[in-house]
């Protein structure tokens, strides 16, 4: 974080300083990052204390001290230098609003109901191949870990790259108005959260705060929208910022064309900009990453990379963020694609795809492909239909051995699958995930593609970690 004493802290977030020690506030800085975990503090940084319904933070405070924090942000004193506010949440975005605005730097915030993470990820690689660039490690997208991120920014930062969830309409109105962005990037609206939702449109309706938000085209404000989402070119109507579009339209600013996936599952395409074109082999796994290489590119097109500057860092990149198409080659040629963070329809589709795509040289060599699927969360009177779907699809695109992992969202996965033609041992349905490492564990052979994928309630990494078991450092590719 850049420097502030703990005296302008205080006023910042409306607190009372406790517990300071001579000389006072106005001479203790806060120099390092602010953390909520005792177990991150750095020398010269600030505790936020959290009081949640299995552990409370205050509770470490004393801990955090003694790891080198300055004080710690509480609702109640601590016995240690301390800033006492109402509200920590509050009180982060609050201190984070303030040092944004004396920062300086060009926010870019995105949103979607699918390939946030990774998008992000691209985003980040971009600018930072440019100038000093801060984003999110892993998905921190919400009203504590966005600020969290915001507050890691220091003086030279010129780039803050932020994701922004939402579980309800407001939530996005919320954290722009924390940390208000220059450029707002609209992936798509999918279907995850139909639950909470209710509908897409009312999804779009939450996501298009995004560009709501936006400064005007005069001011500088861009909005990158995916020219291929119906739903999100419309929300070009919301906002008075600039709009730049991308996708395999002919509409889009920023386009792909000749796409194509590479005999190792890899997206190729040729990148066309305003300013040129340019080939583009990307590390990523799946076609899917092509739209998110595109919102990237347009946000780097935006802010004064070059299209070769673009072309070169697309083609480098990789994944920054755990569990995300994380392909390991064991010793024995047996291959696992950990995909196993999170899982919606969409995102399902494309992972299926990708390792289709994947096991064309393993079935060449006589390598088989398995999906080994959990259930996907929160879609609502729609999760029997998307179950089904998946299940039915994996058939049609020939994947060799379907493992349906856990409840009656696994059931319907089997279900579909066995109603559109797998009859035999093709398909399985297993009560959890020590059952399907033991099943792997007996039937994987060498040349076998292993795709793990559900929504992150399942924590269905175990079995990609188990199945890995100890995998040489240096062996996942495409990061």
């Amino acid at each position: 974080m850049i420097t502030l004493s703990l005296a302008e802290v205080a006023e910042i977030v409306g607190g009372q300083a406790c517990d300071i020690p001579a000389p006072g506030a106005k001479d203790v800085q806060v120099t390092g990052p602010v953390v909520y975990d005792s177990r991150a503090v750095e020398p010269g940084g600030l505790f936020a204390a959290f009081a949640g319904e299995r552990v409370d933070g205050h509770d470490y405070a004393a801990r955090a001290v003694e790891a080198g924090a300055v004080a710690v942000l509480a609702t109640r004193p601590v016995g240690v230098p301390a800033i006492v506010v109402g509200n920590v949440v509050e009180a982060l975005g609050a201190l984070a609003k303030a040092v944004v605005e004396r920062l300086g730097a060009s926010v870019v915030a995105l949103t979607g109901s699918a390939g946030k993470t990774s998008t992000k990820d691209l985003i980040a690689q971009l600018l930072r191949s440019k100038a000093p660039t801060i984003w999110p490690e892993g998905n921190l997208n919400n009203e504590i870990g966005l600020p969290i991120t915001a507050l890691r920014a220091v003086a030279d930062t010129r780039y803050l790259v932020l994701e922004m969830g939402a579980r309800y309409i407001g939530d996005i109105r919320y954290l722009t108005g924390l940390v208000p962005p220059r450029v707002g990037v609209v992936l798509n609206v999918g279907t995850a959260h139909l639950g909470e939702f209710g509908s897409r449109e009312n999804i779009a309706i939450a996501k298009g705060e995004m560009v709501e938000s936006l400064p005007s085209a005069e001011e500088g404000g861009i909005a990158v929208l995916n020219a291929d989402d119906a739903l999100v070119r419309e929300m070009a109507s919301r906002t008075t910022a600039r709009v730049v579009y991308f996708g395999e339209s002919d509409k889009a600013d920023v386009r792909a064309e000749n796409v194509r996936l590479t005999d190792t599952g890899q997206a190729a395409f040729l990148l066309r900009t305003p300013s040129g074109c340019r080939d583009v082999t990307l590390r990523l796994y799946g076609e899917h990453h092509v739209s998110n290489a595109l919102a990237a590119a347009a946000v780097a097109h935006e802010l004064g990379l070059s299209v070769d500057e673009i072309a070169e860092a697309l083609g480098s990149a990789g994944s920054l963020s755990r569990w995300r198409m994380e392909v390991t080659e064991r010793s024995d040629g047996v291959t696992i694609v950990n995909d196993a963070y999170n899982a919606n329809p969409e995102s399902m589709r494309a992972a299926l795809r990708a390792l289709v795509a994947m096991g064309g040289a393993a079935r060449a060599g006589g390598g088989r492909t398995w999906a080994v699927l959990g259930p996907m969360a929160e879609l609502g009177d729609d999760e029997l239909a998307e179950h089904d779907a998946i299940g039915r699809l994996a058939v049609r695109l020939n994947v060799n051995k379907l493992v349906a992992v856990g409840g009656r969202e696994a059931s319907w996965l089997r279900l579909g699958a066995y109603n559109e033609g797998s009859w035999g041992e093709e398909s399985v349905h297993v009560s959890d995930a020590r059952a399907a490492i033991d099943l792997l564990r007996r039937e994987l052979r060498p040349g076998d593609v292993v795709l793990v994928k559900a929504s992150r309630s399942a924590a269905l990494e175990r079995v990609a970690l188990a199945l890995l078991d100890g995998a040489a450092e240096g062996e996942v590719a495409g990061r």
